[in-house]
């Protein structure tokens, strides 16, 4: 159940940062970023028991960390590959 929950609140936290404009990705393409950080921080807390308190708020802080790390890595590799 708790893998489930980690989803629905990750693919929640992907949406409304679309809506708020916190990011400009895309809903899915957002939805997708949170899922798989939610997924890490997820199987990170059961092989490692690391974790930052409950699970909903892993998959929140998680989510939101994926969001903030992944596009900015991706932008910066097609601003490198543009110049060349």
């Amino acid at each position: 159940m708790v893998l489930m929950g980690t989803v629905v609140i990750a693919g929640i936290v992907g949406y409304m940062s679309e809506k708020t404009g916190f990011t400009s990705n895309g809903i899915i393409p957002s939805i997708i970023i949170c899922v798989g950080g939610a997924f890490l921080a997820y199987f990170v807390r059961i092989m490692f028991g690391f974790g930052f308190g409950s699970p909903g708020w892993n998959a929140i802080i998680s989510s939101l960390g994926a969001l903030i790390i992944v596009p900015t890595h991706w932008r910066g590799a097609v601003r490198d590959r543009r110049r060349r």
